[in-house]
């Protein structure tokens, strides 16, 4: 089938189709689809979305980097998100910590993905931190937008204004398109992030043991963290670390400047090309 197509003003455009599947991770249902078929010597891309994300919410993004580097990703929603299954009960402190050292290696393992480059936004950017600094799993690279490593101000008071938009406007019905349920995804991390015990939340000691080569991409305008964040990571990571300021981007630079973020993530991989046998 011709995956090409043209839009009304002429311009031409990869259609993608997705095959969503289902796999039981920690006795919960998850739905995941990989964006090409896998061959044995492939390295595999993991995709890590945010808090309010879901495999559906990253778009084509993640075929259009299969395209340009020619690897296999792995696309999925954590429980309580998308597709997969409903959450029954309220997150804990750790619940990133939980997706990073139970769920992952789990779904890794189940997937036989022995060695992939983690690509991870905010909540998923922590879990693929977390996930390579505790050194039990090899991670070839990782590529991190909006990382958080610790709670700032600016994160609470972006979180605080997001409950408003939930609440008073539109996004529960912007949700609504991409999540089962969600009430229970949105307050399962607008909650807890609201915890006052969450302030204390923390994940720098997990940066001193990352090896493997860290690509750090954040936009300047950032409305739930600044580029403290960045220079955590830049003066503490065990490991080969670059990052990328975005000027006139906020938390998702792959949506705000998709081509520029696809592009700097295969000049960084392509770096290592040779030494990492990508």
């Amino acid at each position: 089938m011709d995956n090409w197509s043209r839009t009304l003003d002429g311009r031409i455009k990869m259609n993608y189709s997705k095959t969503y599947k289902n796999i039981d991770i920690a006795g919960h249902q998850l739905e995941y689809y990989w964006t090409r078929s896998r061959n044995i010597n492939d390295t595999e891309l993991i995709f890590l979305h945010d808090g309010l994300g879901s495999a559906e919410l990253w778009r084509d993004f993640p075929e259009k980097k299969s395209d340009m580097c020619g690897l296999p990703s792995l696309v999925y929603s954590r429980y309580g998100y998308g597709n997969s299954e409903k959450l029954s009960r309220p997150r804990k402190i750790d619940y990133m910590h939980f997706e990073a050292l139970e769920v992952l290696p789990t779904l890794r393992k189940e997937l036989n993905i022995k060695k992939p480059i983690l690509i991870g936004h905010s909540d998923g950017a922590s879990i693929a931190l977390i996930h390579a600094g505790a050194n039990q799993w090899p991670v070839k690279a990782m590529v991190i937008e909006a990382p958080h490593v610790f709670v700032e101000n600016r994160s609470i008071a972006g979180i605080e204004r997001v409950r408003e938009d939930y609440i008073q406007k539109n996004l529960r019905a912007k949700l609504l398109k991409y999540h089962r349920d969600p009430d229970s995804c949105f307050y399962g991390w607008n909650d807890i992030w609201l915890d006052p015990k969450f302030r204390s939340w923390n994940i720098e000691n997990y940066l001193r043991q990352i090896g493997c080569p860290t690509l750090v991409i954040q936009g300047d305008i950032d409305e739930f963290g600044t580029t403290a964040q960045v220079d955590a990571i830049r003066r503490q990571l065990g490991g080969v670390v670059k990052t990328k300021i975005f000027s006139s981007c906020g938390h998702s630079p792959h949506k705000d400047h998709p081509q520029k973020t696809l592009n700097i993530i295969c000049k960084f991989l392509n770096k290592y090309l040779d030494v990492y046998k990508l």
